[in-house]
């Protein structure tokens, strides 16, 4: 029996790097050899409550990590005709009857090798080139929840924005936005190193939240306009909340014109509370954006062409072989951007 190592949720706030049997792909699957896989904060969450629930009595079961691989194919079931041994994929995580892959399905790809049921181009995977490195490609998943963002946010070319949160997800809702020819956008951070890397990304210019005027700073860039009642607001038409925090709402509600927009695409960690009579005299539309409903391949082409410019969102890479370090970098406030496993070829 072969077999294979593989990440799962351990103790809490710890991973377990387990042996588990080698996968066989069945007549319609294939098997991937995991080249990268990028941490996402959806996996240190299930890191620091130790699994996930498991049943009324409050007990947590382990589940296998990775939801962001890049690797090659390197066994083919007899039934498919797409794809062939030596293809470099990225994976829809939600596109195997098994389960989403590393949020509580039955594989997870933070693992030697990955089984991908019912493989199809354009459901399960997709194809990339070798001129993309697979740790770049590896930000195919985390890319598509920027996307799906940027694509709910509706914002045209004459639109002025501020992103807040400068990590991967809302550094990558700045690179769309600049290419879909958006003039001016702004990033928010508090931790200058990213503020540096918005900028090396195409951001426009970047507020340090911990120390300027965010509402004062943007009527600065963005110049001068009104709420519903005429008072004094920044000219801002949309506002990304990528951070996750209650002072992005206050930030925007204090800042907000008539008619501006908020899109939530941050995991909120807990309820905050807004003043709803500020989104009231701003008429502020609150839109929430969950995942990638049809980006997750949309956005493969696009990674392809512009590969260097993802590139600059990759801080750390880190061999399988010190797993535990990659997984404690991307646990630690202010430690990394982005942390991508990379695997032996």
């Amino acid at each position: 029996m072969a077999t294979m190592k593989s990440v799962t949720t351990g103790a809490e706030n710890k991973i377990d790097v387990v042996d588990i049997e080698r996968p066989v792909p069945g007549p319609k699957d294939v098997l991937m050899k995991i080249r990268a896989c990028g941490i996402c904060g959806t996996d240190t969450f299930f890191l620091h409550i130790g699994g996930m629930p498991a049943g009324a009595d409050g007990s947590m079961r382990p589940i296998p990590l990775g939801h962001e691989p890049a690797g090659e194919i390197v066994e083919v079931g007899a039934e498919v005709t797409e794809l062939k041994v030596g293809d470099r994929v990225v994976v829809n995580p939600q596109g195997v009857p098994s389960g989403i892959i590393g949020c509580g399905g039955e594989h997870g790809a933070m693992s030697e090798y990955l089984l991908l049921e019912d493989a199809e181009i354009g459901k399960t995977v997709a194809v990339f080139p070798d001129t993309v490195p697979f740790d770049v490609a590896s930000l195919n998943e985390p890319m598509a929840v920027a996307r799906h963002c940027v694509n709910r946010s509706e914002a045209k070319p004459a639109d002025k924005v501020v992103v807040f949160g400068a990590g991967p997800i809302g550094l990558g809702a700045t690179i769309w936005l600049k290419l879909r020819g958006v003039e001016h956008v702004v990033v928010a951070d508090v931790i200058p190193e990213r503020l540096e890397t918005a900028l090396a990304v195409g951001a426009d210019a970047v507020i340090n939240s911990a120390t300027e005027d965010v509402t004062a700073r943007l009527t600065e860039l963005h110049g001068e306009a009104t709420n519903a009642l005429g008072q004094p607001r920044a000219g801002t038409d949309i506002y990304i909340d990528a951070a996750g925090v209650a002072a992005v709402f206050n930030a925007t509600v204090d800042a907000a014109k008539w008619g501006a927009k908020l899109v939530m695409v941050a995991v909120q960690k807990k309820g905050a509370d807004i003043d709803l009579g500020g989104m009231l005299r701003s008429e502020l539309t609150l839109v929430a954006s969950q995942g990638y409903p049809t980006e997750i391949f949309e956005v493969t082409p696009e990674i392809v062409e512009h590969h260097e410019r993802f590139a600059k969102l990759i801080s750390h890479r880190v061999p399988f072989t010190e797993a535990e370090r990659a997984f404690e970098l991307a646990m630690t406030p202010g430690a990394a951007e982005k942390v991508v496993v990379t695997f032996d070829s």
